[in-house]
């Protein structure tokens, strides 16, 4: 009696080639005319085949891609000695070189001469004697009129000696004061802290709340050029010691300049600087 192959299922995986399966291919009676009984190993053979050739795929495809990181390796290594050889032999100065503290010398005299210039043309204009006022044509005639009324024939020479009355009265009270800043209503009031306000959110992050004395100056000197809408300022009507000294207000005027919101012109000889806004 012959033994029957057991036909109990496999527990663990079987991979399609190995031991236990030519076993059971060579016990199974497959190909019984094959020579030497051997012909189960055909299609094993032809299954390994197939697998070799999967390996071999497989293999290129890593050296393929080990040539490739090769070749990078390669250049990012060219690319950091190019890097440290630029970096060997390029000087980069850190500290400011003679023609910086020559430019700066340079500039600052100019800016003290351009300054001392502004100071001159005030303090001349200033000490100049006003000029004698017109006289009030209305006035004049009402003059006239009464010396009609009174004495007819001689209406001429009581008006001469009454306009140089007037004219020694006016000269007699002295130099004409200046006038104070004009009294804002409170609408104007919130209308200017509107504009200060949009002005100065364009300005740099340091004016705008890092340090609120910068921002307290750069509203005053904003302020000093609405006061003085149609004409040119001078830095140093805008300085008001001891909180806002000329070197913060210089500070101010390069942020306004830089924003085009100020422009600066040294064409009369004195540097001068004119409100513009904001742009559109």
């Amino acid at each position: 009696m012959s033994m029957r192959p057991s036909t109990s299922t496999q527990r663990t995986p079987l991979r399609r080639i190995s031991q236990g399966s030519l076993s059971r291919l060579a016990r199974s009676g497959a190909y019984p005319d094959a020579p030497y009984g051997l012909g189960f190993l055909e299609p094993a053979l032809s299954e390994l085949v197939d697998e070799m050739e999967a390996l071999n795929n497989n293999i290129q495809g890593l050296r393929a891609l080990g040539d490739a990181l090769g070749t990078f390796n390669e250049s990012f290594a060219s690319w950091l000695y190019i890097m440290n050889m630029n970096a060997l032999t390029v000087d980069w100065p850190q500290a400011p070189t003679e023609a910086s503290f020559a430019l700066a010398a340079r500039r600052a005299d100019e800016d003290a001469a351009a300054a001392l210039a502004a100071l001159q043309a005030m303090q001349a204009a200033q000490a100049s004697p006003p000029r004698p006022p017109s006289p009030n044509v209305s006035t004049h005639d009402k003059t006239a009129y009464a010396a009609d009324a009174t004495e007819p024939s001689n209406d001429t020479t009581f008006a001469v000696p009454n306009t140089t009355a007037t004219s020694s009265g006016s000269s007699a009270k002295g130099p004409v004061k200046k006038k104070g800043k004009p009294k804002l209503t409170a609408k104007e009031r919130k209308q200017r802290s509107m504009l200060i306000d949009r002005v100065v959110s364009a300005l740099p992050l340091e004016f705008r709340g890092n340090d609120p004395n910068l921002r307290r100056n750069v509203e005053t000197v904003i302020e000093g050029f609405l006061d003085r809408p149609e004409r040119g300022v001078a830095l140093l009507e805008l300085v008001k010691p001891p909180d806002l000294n000329q070197a913060r207000v210089n500070k101010c005027l390069i942020a306004l300049v830089n924003r085009k919101i100020v422009q600066k012109d040294n064409s009369s000889g004195a540097v001068l600087y004119h409100w513009h806004g904001l742009p559109d």
